[in-house]
């Protein structure tokens, strides 16, 4: 059950370091795949059946065929610890949307369902450098 109260505690509080990766769900990921190549004017740095990758500025602009739609566009922050993110999250009222997990690369992402129904995703990348 959602406390606003915990959202007050500063022990709770989760350290979100700046916007990483926006990813779209792509349901026909050859389709996408061609409509952002076009509309970007760049070709994708990461091309796998079960992903394709962007970068943007230094930022991840992801395709993800078996993500849901009905979910929209998923944001992930970035923070210096994922599971403790999720559990800060969890303790002030989400509740686990993706488990944390190793995505490759020493990238670990997870997203949760806040009380409002929005999806906040974490993404721990030792490879991100902001420049």
């Amino acid at each position: 059950m959602w406390n606003p109260d915990l959202c007050q505690d500063a022990a709770m509080a989760i350290n979100l370091e700046g916007l990483r990766t926006v990813i779209y769900p792509a349901a026909d990921l050859e389709v996408a795949k061609k409509w952002w190549t076009g509309t970007l004017g760049i070709e994708p740095y990461f091309d796998q059946p079960f992903y394709v990758g962007f970068d943007i500025g230094g930022y991840e602009l992801g395709l993800l065929p078996d993500a849901d739609p009905a979910d929209g566009a998923l944001v992930y922050w970035g923070v210096p610890d994922v599971p403790q993110a999720v559990a800060s999250a969890i303790d002030a009222g989400s509740a686990v949307h993706t488990p944390a997990a190793d995505v490759g690369d020493g990238i670990i992402t997870a997203t949760v369902r806040t009380p409002g129904g929005s999806i906040l995703g974490f993404i721990f990348n030792p490879n991100f450098t902001l420049g």
